[in-house]
């Protein structure tokens, strides 16, 4: 059989309540040369059924069938039967936009040095949201550009991750999703800027993410905070350790308030001390930490070797007024200074 250009991982389990909507979409894509290969993971309720009718008029859909073993099993099983070169991510609650597939197809065969491709998405159905979550949805929606992803990698997850389409070599590469206490998307997304991999995003909206109470991200130990924070600061000690980002420089921490010193001491285990603790709270400024003094944010520029700044304040509104306080000090993203979630 000839390989198609585009191979759908979708894991299922259990999800008969949305398979009808979520197949519709993918079944009206303007892009029509692509495969479906749908791992059932141990589903227990009429999914199976659902998904042998929709099958049975469309030969591009593939069932693979395997016991409940879990969601980094199912994408490494669907990564393994894809024929196509690209591999497109979808749940099954989730909708494709009908040119989701054309448009990131189009973009990854128009930048060859780019690995991985997102997009926006919309959070549906309409309700109020939390704050967190909404700021979350402004701040990934906003990363588009190659430089913005690897500018904000250590920030949060910059992709939803149904609504990334990547080379299966990059992947691959890398070892595939990986088990572990932390969640399994984000630890790719890690993995491939270590690795070196170009990631970015087109702009328009092609996923609308479903929201409800069910979904890994709200009920998966994996996906809670202290999940994420700890797999941070496993990659950016070893972006730190391995990379000439510091060399001889002093390491400086912005930000001195409780949760701050929570989410940094994690780095700080790992034998990344900082010489000071930046903060523009007046009531901070001159009281020490662990021995470590608490300064003003003009205390950089004041000293003769520019410290590596890693800025963990993740207030609304304050993460980038943190950048652009920075950049007038002359300190360049990436190079001089980082954003830390």
């Amino acid at each position: 059989m000839i390989a198609p250009a585009v191979s759908i991982v979708m894991p299922v389990r259990n999800a008969a309540q949305t398979l009808d909507e979520c197949l519709t979409s993918i079944s009206r894509q303007s892009f029509s040369d692509y495969e479906l290969l749908v791992v059932d993971d141990g589903s227990t309720d009429a999914s199976l059924a659902c998904l042998q009718a929709w099958a049975k008029s469309d030969a591009r859909i593939r069932i693979i069938r395997q016991a409940a073993s879990g969601i980094v099993s199912a994408l490494n099983r669907g990564l393994a039967e894809s024929r196509a070169p690209l591999i497109a991510r979808m749940d099954a609650d989730d909708h494709m936009h009908e040119d989701r597939l054309r448009l990131q197809v189009q973009y990854l065969e128009r930048h060859p040095a780019v690995g991985l491709v997102a997009s926006r998405v919309r959070l549906f159905p309409a309700r109020a949201l939390q704050a967190g979550y909404r700021e979350y949805l402004r701040w990934q929606n906003a990363c588009l550009s190659v430089q913005d992803i690897a500018q904000n990698i250590f920030v949060e997850s910059p992709f939803v991750h149904p609504s990334v389409m990547f080379r299966r070599q990059v992947v691959m590469a890398v070892g595939g999703y990986r088990n572990g206490a932390f969640p399994e998307d984000y630890d790719l997304w890690l993995r491939l800027a270590q690795a070196g991999v170009a990631m970015a995003k087109v702009p328009q909206v092609l996923l609308g993410w479903r929201d409800s109470e069910r979904r890994l991200s709200r009920t998966d130990p994996r996906c809670t905070r202290q999940a994420f924070d700890h797999l941070r600061a496993d990659y950016l000690a070893r972006h730190l350790r391995d990379g000439a980002i510091l060399r001889h420089r002093p390491l400086v921490f912005w930000g001195a308030g409780r949760n701050t010193r929570r989410r940094s001491n994690l780095l700080i285990e790992k034998d990344f001390a900082p010489a000071a603790w930046v903060d523009v709270d007046t009531r901070k400024i001159g009281n020490r930490l662990a021995g470590v003094p608490v300064v003003a944010p003009e205390w950089l520029e004041a000293q003769s070797d520019k410290p590596f700044v890693l800025s963990y304040v993740t207030n609304h509104g304050a993460r980038e007024d943190i950048a652009r306080c920075l950049e007038k000090m002359g300190y360049l993203c990436g190079k001089d200074y980082l954003l830390v979630g």
